[in-house]
């Protein structure tokens, strides 16, 4: 079954029930806002989505999996953020980061500390905080997708 909404990048459009996720607690200073829908870039074949807020149009977030621009990504994920899922295991967790775009596209940061998981099944998603220190808020992704490749930068 389908639903229409209204998207900041796109205006008026129509989804499927299935690309829409309860967040019970919200998304990090956004705890008001409890739906969100995944939406495919316009772009084709573009590593890029968005987050849309359903009940806040001007509310939308680049995401992208991190997979697409560093190998071996794998934050680690508390007890809680599990349970909040309902997920036994990071393998049967989609995860994304929220993307940072400035002025200068090649600044462009991926929130790697606080990666948003989705279980597909339960259609339940929350920000996560990862536990280890490894990774940034602001993770250049230009810089992983050029150590990726073997390129300077």
């Amino acid at each position: 079954m389908s639903i229409k909404i209204n998207t900041k990048p796109y205006g008026e459009m129509e989804i499927s029930e299935l690309q829409v996720f309860n967040f019970p607690d919200g998304i990090l200073g956004f705890d008001f806002v409890r739906k969100f829908a995944i939406i495919d870039s316009e772009d084709e074949g573009s590593p890029f989505k968005w987050l849309q807020a359903l009940e806040e149009a001007e509310l939308a977030f680049i995401i992208i999996q991190p997979e697409t621009f560093m190998k071996n990504y794998r934050p680690m994920l508390s007890e809680n953020d599990m349970d909040a899922v309902n997920a036994e295991k990071v393998e049967d967790l989609l995860i994304f980061a929220i993307v940072t775009i400035p002025e200068n596209p090649a600044e462009m940061t991926a929130n790697l500390q606080g990666p948003i998981i989705l279980n597909f099944k339960e259609r339940i998603g929350r920000q996560a905080i990862s536990l280890s220190d490894k990774y940034k808020v602001r993770h250049s992704i230009l810089q992983e997708m050029n150590k990726l490749t073997g390129t300077g930068g």
